[in-house]
């Protein structure tokens, strides 16, 4: 079986779009794979071109280590997100083509089943006006379509530092949050790398009442001894890593033992292999693996794959019950969240197939993520579209 080639399918919303490809095979089996890029969609798509004509066409879909070191290496080039995401979106649809042809999932390809459902947390809810009193309402929405966990970004447009008023504001929305999903229901707290150390500091031991599950990016990720800083005077778990976009980065972090949960996003990081080989890693440093998922439902069927066979894998991030959750028509077969669980897939390859006229109902988009801005998710989508 060789590759003939591949199609790119982008699908937009007002704050990022997602990148679908299709690879395609001489013998009629075709694997999906998806990624999302925010300011760089025009960039990945031109990546992917290249990639096709000097890696992927012709190539053995059964061979996904040598078509992965093929692109990464390939070109004598330092390999960044734009590579690393246009790897992952291939490697995905390879995975794909595979489980099809062996008429299994791709999790009994990496090592078999230890689950057989993945905790799923809820983010993309909290829309609302940012007010103690519509996240208390918004939260209970959460809890009552049966999740047990769920993320939300308190902090408004806090930078480096955040003062008194905004610190009093945004406890406050965390404690109507916890007051409305109970002791039992997980709640992560997104921080989106902002703060300095001695913020970060601060704002964590007010918030240690609340029990989050964890504080995620505290610092900006690019200094690890300023995250381990942190880690080393608060007693809440650290996560981090949806930034990271090559598993060997990853190296200083576990040596520095600055973060309690990673977060690679499959779609970044190379694929389902790599995410696994990290994940591997991550277990020998007795380190809990939650996926970065703000992507569409093959990136979310994609990291099921992963959660499927791996035993240090601890939940997965759900965007689209809340957000864009119209585009979830665009896949056939998209995962479902089921009194807060995902069931592990059981068709052969993702257990998804795109729907290529229903992606087209959703042109590219000049999204833009702004988070300085108060209301970014209220923009008028229509005015976002590109002429």
């Amino acid at each position: 079986m060789r590759i003939t080639g591949i199609t790119t399918h982008v699908v937009g919303t007002p704050w990022r779009n997602l990148t679908y490809v299709q690879v395609h095979t001489d013998e009629g089996l075709t694997g999906v794979g998806e990624t999302r890029m925010l300011g760089h969609t025009d960039a990945l798509v031109g990546y992917l071109r290249e990639a096709e004509a000097n890696h992927v066409a012709g190539s053995d879909p059964f061979a996904v280590e040598d078509l992965v070191r093929r692109m990464k290496y390939g070109d004598f080039g330092r390999a960044g997100e734009i590579v690393m995401s246009g790897i992952a979106v291939v490697e995905m649809a390879c995975w794909d083509i595979k489980g099809k042809a062996l008429g299994v999932p791709v999790w009994q390809l990496l090592g078999g089943e230890v689950t057989d459902r993945v905790k799923a947390y809820a983010n993309g809810w909290y829309t609302v006006e940012r007010t103690p009193e519509a996240f208390h309402a918004a939260a209970r929405r959460v809890v009552e379509r049966g999740y047990r966990a769920l993320k939300l970004d308190p902090f408004g447009t806090g930078h480096l530092e955040l003062d008194h008023a905004e610190s009093l504001r945004s406890i406050a929305l965390v404690e109507a949050v916890r007051d409305a999903i109970g002791p039992e229901t997980e709640l992560m707290l997104e921080m989106h790398g902002r703060f300095s150390p001695s913020t970060a500091i601060r704002l964590a031991h007010e918030l240690e009442p609340y029990r989050p599950a964890w504080l995620e990016e505290p610092v900006p990720p690019e200094n690890l001894k300023a995250l381990a800083k942190v880690a080393a005077r608060t007693d809440l778990p650290v996560a981090t890593g949806e930034r990271i976009h090559d598993r060997i980065e990853f190296r200083e972090l576990f040596e520095s033992q600055a973060a309690d949960i990673i977060q690679p996003d499959v779609g970044h990081i190379g694929g389902i292999l790599e995410a696994r080989k990290l994940a591997a890693t991550a277990e020998t440093h007795y380190v809990m693996v939650a996926p970065h998922n703000v992507g569409g439902p093959v990136l979310t069927a994609a990291s099921l794959q992963l959660a499927g066979c791996t035993p240090n894998f601890k939940v997965l991030e759900h965007f689209n019950d809340f957000a864009d959750a119209e585009i979830k028509k665009v896949v056939k077969g998209a995962p479902e969240v089921v009194d807060g669980y995902f069931r592990l897939p059981r068709a052969p390859g993702l257990g998804v197939e795109l729907d290529v006229d229903a992606a087209a109902e959703f042109p590219q988009q000049r999204a833009r993520f702004d988070l300085w801005a108060e209301g970014w998710e209220k923009r008028d989508p229509a005015a976002e579209e590109r002429p």
